[in-house]
C-alpha cells in the first residue's frame, strides 16, 4: 500500500504524512530529504549549483542514506547523522538548484521507487509522489495552503530549531522555490489529477490526519491492508507446519 502526499513547502505534508504513518503502522518516506542532503553535500565540496553533470555525479555517487520509520526519518552523510542539518535556512536556500536538475531527480525518484518496492507499504510526501514516482499509488492527497500561512508555520520551525531568520526572509525563500518548483522542466510540482486535495490554511494538523485517515478508511485500504497480513500470517503457519511434518517423517 503507497499512500502519496504531495504539495508545497510550509503545507503541513511532512507532519501529516508521518502522524498518518504512525496512526497505521508504516514507514513513511520524506523525500525532500533527499534533495536536502544532496544539497548539503554539494556545498560542503564546493560543487557549483549550476553544474547538471557535476551534480548529477554527485547524486549517484555521494555516501547518504535514509532510514524510514513509522514516527521518524534519519538521514546520513558520509556516515554522520545530518537529520537536523538539512533543515537549515542555508540548505532551504539552495536546495531549489538541486531539485530543479534532471539528472538529480531522474536518480533519487528511481531510489525512492526501490525503497517503496523494500518497504512495500508506506506514506511518501514530495512535490512529484503521485505524478512521477508513484504515479499507481493506491491513494493520492495533495496539500496546499496560503503562502502566509506557510511562511508562518515555517518561521516558527525555524527558530525552534535556532535559526535567526526574519518572516520576510521566509515568505522570500517560499515564494521563490514555489516559482522553481512549479516552474521545472522534469517532473513539476502539480496536483495528480486523480488526489484528494486538501486546504491546510485553517485546520490543525490532527484535522488534517483525521481527514486523511478517513479518506484511507473509506477507500477500503484499512480492510485490504489487514487482509493481507492476515493472509501472510496463515502461509507462514502452514509453511510451518509443513516443514514440521516433514521433520517428524524424516
Amino acid at each position: 500500500m503507497t499512500i502519496t502526499i504531495d504539495g508545497p513547502a510550509g503545507s503541513g505534508k511532512s507532519t501529516a504524512a508521518r502522524k498518518v504513518a504512525a496512526r497505521l503502522g508504516i514507514p513513511y518516506l520524506d523525500t525532500g530529504a533527499m534533495y536536502r542532503v544532496v544539497t548539503l553535500a554539494a556545498l560542503e565540496r564546493g560543487v557549483d549549483l549550476g553544474d547538471e553533470a557535476a551534480l548529477t555525479e554527485l547524486a549517484r555517487t555521494a555516501d547518504f542514506a535514509l532510514d524510514p520509520g513509522p514516527t521518524h526519518i534519519r538521514v546520513t552523510l558520509d556516515g554522520r547523522d545530518v537529520t537536523e542539518e538539512i533543515r537549515s535556512m542555508r540548505v532551504n536556500d539552495h536546495t531549489r538548484f538541486i531539485a530543479a536538475s534532471p539528472g538529480v531527480r531522474k536518480l533519487l525518484i528511481e531510489k525512492q521507487r526501490e525503497i517503496g518496492a523494500r518497504l512495500g507499504s508506506m506514506v511518501t510526501e514530495g512535490r512529484d509522489q503521485g505524478t512521477a514516482a508513484f504515479p499507481d499509488a493506491e491513494l493520492k492527497f495533495f496539500l496546499d495552503a496560503a503562502i502566509e500561512k506557510r511562511a508562518e508555520r515555517r518561521l516558527h520551525e525555524l527558530r525552534a530549531d535556532g535559526e535567526e531568520v526574519t518572516a520576510q526572509q521566509v515568505l522570500e525563500n517560499l515564494a521563490e522555490r514555489d516559482r522553481t518548483d512549479a516552474g521545472r522542466a522534469v517532473a513539476p510540482l502539480r496536483r495528480p489529477p486523480d488526489a484528494i486535495e486538501i486546504d491546510t490554511t485553517h485546520l490543525s494538523i490532527g484535522e488534517v490526519v483525521d481527514t486523511i485517515i478517513g479518506h484511507i478508511e473509506r477507500a477500503g485500504l484499512l480492510e485490504r491492508r489487514a487482509d493481507a497480513r492476515s493472509a501472510g500470517a496463515s502461509s507462514a503457519q502452514a509453511a510451518a507446519g509443513g516443514a514440521g511434518h516433514r521433520d517428524s517423517k524424516s
